[in-house]
C-alpha cells in the first residue's frame, strides 16, 4: 500500500514537472506591437556603453571623461526638510586644469587666463551645484557649466572688418556729438534761470 502511494506521489510529480516545461517552452502566442522584437528587429537587446572616439580635427566635442574628475557629494544648505539632512545632494566637481589632457592645449590655456582668480592654489578648477533636491540633477548642472566654460574659451575672437570697424568709429563721433549738444542745452537752461545783471551807469 505505501509502494502504491509511493508510486502515484511520483507519478504526479513528473506530470507537474512535463505540464510547466510545456508552459514555459512554449512560444508566447501575442507579441504587442510595441514590444521591442516589433521596433528593433534587428538589435541584439543588450545594453552596452558604446566607444567613444574623439573627431583629431575638432577641439572640443561635448564629451567630458568622468573618471578624470574628483566629485565629491556634501548636505546643501537652505531649507528642504528632513532630506536635507539625510541626502547629499550637493555636487563638488574639480579637476587640475593644468593636468587635464583630455582639454585641447589651446582651450586649456585660455582657460588658463579666464578663470585664474578661479582656481585654487592648487590650481583646481571647483565647479559646484546645489540648485535642486536631486544628487543626479546637481551633478547634471556641474557637468553642464564645465562643457559652457570649456566652450566659451573654444571661440576665438575675430579681428573686425573695416567696414565694422567704420561703422564703430561713426556710433562714437555721433555720441560725442550727442553728449556735447546736451552740454550745451544744460549751460543755456543754466544761464537762463540767472537774474539779469543791472549796469550802473
Amino acid at each position: 500500500m505505501a509502494f502504491n502511494s509511493l508510486k502515484l506521489c511520483t507519478l504526479q510529480r513528473l506530470a507537474q514537472n512535463v505540464c510547466y516545461t510545456t508552459i514555459t517552452k512554449r512560444p508566447m502566442a501575442y507579441k504587442s506591437s510595441i514590444s521591442l522584437e516589433t521596433l528593433y528587429p534587428n538589435s541584439s537587446l543588450k545594453l552596452s556603453t558604446p566607444s567613444f572616439v574623439a573627431d583629431p580635427n575638432e577641439k572640443f566635442s561635448g564629451y567630458v571623461p568622468i573618471n578624470k574628475l574628483d566629485i565629491t557629494y556634501s548636505a546643501s544648505s537652505g531649507p528642504g526638510g528632513q532630506n536635507v539632512n539625510k541626502v547629499h545632494t550637493k555636487v563638488d566637481l574639480r579637476f587640475k586644469l593644468s593636468d587635464a589632457d583630455w582639454i585641447h592645449s589651446d582651450i586649456r590655456k585660455k582657460m588658463m587666463e579666464l578663470h585664474r582668480t578661479k582656481l585654487t592654489k592648487e590650481g583646481y578648477l571647483i565647479i559646484r551645484s546645489d540648485t535642486t533636491r536631486s544628487q543626479q540633477l546637481n551633478l547634471a548642472e556641474c557637468m553642464q557649466k564645465l562643457r559652457r566654460l570649456i566652450r566659451d574659451a573654444e571661440v576665438t575672437n575675430r579681428p573686425p572688418s573695416p567696414e565694422t570697424e567704420e561703422k564703430i568709429r561713426q556710433r562714437h563721433l555721433k555720441a560725442a556729438r550727442m553728449r556735447l549738444a546736451e552740454k550745451r542745452e544744460a549751460s543755456i537752461k543754466r544761464a537762463m534761470r540767472q537774474p539779469p545783471t543791472v549796469v550802473d551807469l
